[in-house]
């Protein structure tokens, strides 16, 4: 049996294979009791739903708490299975079936949901990145202001004002995530870990924590990958296309890409790394995406040995890396 949910805001549409049923509830603990129950005797082999901005929360903790099998997929990934099947219509009844054929043909792998804990961290991460990004906004805009004319005070004034607000929150945010961090044993464990590696800091640590509990349980590739760190190709036939990365966690690679940019001023090794790279002819853009992916190599290892960074076994730890 595969399962496929479509998730909205107030309602889940079910729908079950090869059987075909569909079935609409609330999007409540209480209304998915029924199904907890009759599919804990049925064993059904996987059970997918989309992530749609937190409303797939209730559902996919009820299912995981009772050990059932079920997957979270990338929104797009649904869509292009879609297209990919010819499938162009969409409802929430097409949707919730499309779900099922592609969890039976797919078979997304199963993995640990987050905790109640790592998702309140997700989500004042993900407010600090709003808030960061709400600032650069109104300072690009301020600065603008100030080659207008002199009518322009009240403006000024105003995103100042707002700016100062601004700033306030995220300061405030951004304590609220230390102190998280801080009163889990856990995390301030693993925090002082990766903070060890030089270059790293709890900027990049608390998103790691936040947004990618499988560090130090996947393979460097699969890390990668994860992440959106892995090169793909683009072959046909006798041409060699030019590798590229893309998809993944983006927030994530592009704090690990300013990782990068730490590291190479301030890491001997991985400085050594990125030197190498360049004088070999790459670009040195290519360089730097090597060394974010080298980095998160190094950190998915040091969590798995549970062992820092030092100067006595850094140069082997990077040759194993």
């Amino acid at each position: 049996m595969y399962i496929g949910i479509d998730v909205a805001k107030d309602t889940l549409v079910i729908a079950e294979r090869p059987s075909g049923t569909c079935t609409t509830i609330d999007n409540t603990s209480a209304a998915l009791r029924p199904w907890v129950k009759r599919w804990s005797v049925a064993s059904p082999t996987l059970i997918v739903m989309e992530a749609t901005g937190g409303y797939e929360a209730v559902a996919a903790s009820t299912l995981a708490t009772a050990g059932l099998p079920v997957v979270v997929i990338n929104p797009r990934h649904a869509r292009d299975f879609a297209k990919a099947t010819g499938e162009l219509a969409k409802t929430d009844t097409i949707d919730a079936a499309l779900l099922a054929h592609f969890a039976e043909a797919v078979r997304p792998p199963v993995r640990a949901l987050a905790n109640a804990e790592t998702r309140v961290l997700e989500s004042l991460v993900s407010r600090r990145e709003q808030l960061l990004d709400m600032l650069t906004a109104e300072r690009q805009r301020l600065q603008q202001t100030r080659q207008q004319h002199a009518q322009a005070t009240h403006l000024r004034r105003s995103l100042a004002q707002h700016i100062a607000y601004l700033e306030k929150h995220l300061g405030g945010i951004t304590a609220d995530i230390a102190a998280a961090v801080e009163a889990s044993p856990v995390w301030a464990a693993r925090d002082a870990l990766l903070q060890s590696v030089p270059g790293i800091g709890p900027t990049i640590t608390h998103q790691m924590l936040a947004q990618l509990p499988e560090l130090g349980t996947l393979s460097r590739r699969r890390i990668a990958k994860l992440v959106g760190l892995a090169p793909f190709n683009r072959d046909s036939g006798r041409l060699r296309g030019a590798r590229h990365i893309g998809g993944g966690r983006t927030t994530l690679r592009a704090k690990l890409f300013m990782g990068a940019l730490s590291a190479i001023r301030c890491n001997p090794r991985l400085r050594d790394v990125y030197r190498r790279l360049v004088a070999s002819g790459k670009p040195k853009m290519v360089a730097l995406i090597a060394v974010a992916r080298k980095l998160l190599t190094i950190l998915n290892q040091i969590v798995r040995t549970n062992t820092p960074w030092n100067i006595a076994h850094d140069r082997a730890m990077l040759q194993e890396a």
